[in-house]
């Protein structure tokens, strides 16, 4: 008897397949390493639980303490992958959160969210407004029973990171507790966006010439779009100089980095939100770096690449001044 071939309802090359019969077919990002302890740089990892009801864990790292009661950052990871591929758990992501914890010096919480399709957005916002919540919950006077992060971590220096889509995340996580105090959550020091994955309906910049990474840009966006969206690219979402997206005098946190690379799509979009926040009233400080001869997320593909190296200095830098 012949096979049956299944018929396609989704491609969104590279990343995903959906199929008619409702089968889901992740094409990268689907590979796993156990945490474990890393001997080249001394940081431990373990993984956690944060919400029994949705599933949603994280992975965490600590580096080598200097004493057992030694306080540092605590710094909350969201991984990238377009809102439907990829864990903290997949080796790339894996090594580069190891990276950042060992140049940075800090506590760090990579957030399992919830994917596109099987849980359409904004699951993932949501998913990662719960671990802040969570992360909070072990200050002082806290339920929060995490050894690591109640023993370790100074919750006076809280910051948000993340790539690309998790870049998105860290932004509007930042939005919304400036916006919505939560008495749950603990304040903000600073939030970092590599790459950060915004878009919009009116091409800007390098999109404007380069139809074909437009297009594709524009089918991941169109794959995960809220389904009760009417606003397709302009949803507040994913374009945060939107009608009716907040007002960026809302964030959250006093500092802000923004990085982009020479050769990513995306690259005009982080620069028009750190000039926007330059131009704004809001009275942080963002700081800019851009990288060249580099494309998008280009320290997870290379993590251990010279000009990923670099990139994790200048966030211990930025996460570590006073």
């Amino acid at each position: 008897m012949g096979s049956v071939s299944r018929e396609i309802l989704h491609d969104v090359p590279p990343y995903i397949r959906v199929y008619k019969d409702g089968t889901i077919e992740r094409l990268v990002g689907i590979d796993v390493v156990p945490a474990a302890f890393d001997s080249a740089t001394g940081v431990t990892s373990k993984d956690v639980l944060i919400s029994p009801e949705t599933g949603v864990s994280a992975r965490l790292y600590r580096p080598t303490l200097t004493s057992a009661s030694e306080k540092l950052p605590l710094l909350l990871y969201f991984h990238g992958g377009a809102f439907c591929i990829a864990t903290p758990f997949e080796p790339k992501y894996h090594q580069s959160v190891i990276n950042l914890v060992s140049e940075a010096r800090v506590i760090a919480v990579s957030v399992d969210y919830r994917l596109a399709p099987e849980h359409p957005l904004p699951a993932a916002f949501d998913d990662s407004h719960a671990a802040l919540r969570w992360v909070s919950s072990h200050a002082p006077g806290g339920t929060g029973t995490e050894e690591w992060i109640k023993e370790n971590v100074d919750f006076d220096r809280i910051f948000l990171a993340g790539d690309s889509a998790g870049a998105t995340i860290a932004h509007h996580m930042a939005i919304r507790i400036g916006s919505n105090p939560d008495p749950r959550i603990r304040k903000l020091s600073g939030i970092v966006l590599i790459n950060p994955y915004f878009w919009g309906k009116e091409a800007i910049g390098s999109e404007k010439t380069d139809h074909v990474r437009k297009a594709m840009v524009d089918k991941w966006w169109e794959f995960v779009c809220p389904k009760d969206s009417h606003l397709g690219f302009d949803d507040p979402l994913i374009n945060p100089f939107a009608e009716g997206a907040p007002d960026m005098l809302g964030l959250g946190c006093g500092r802000v980095m923004v990085t982009v690379s020479e050769k990513d799509i995306l690259r005009d979009r982080g620069w028009a939100y750190y000039e926007t926040l330059v131009k704004s009233k809001w009275e942080g400080k963002v700081e800019m770096m851009d990288i060249e001869g580099e494309d998008h997320v280009f320290h997870i593909f290379d993590p251990n690449g010279d000009k990923a190296v670099n990139l994790m200095k200048r966030l211990g830098v930025f996460i570590n001044q006073q």
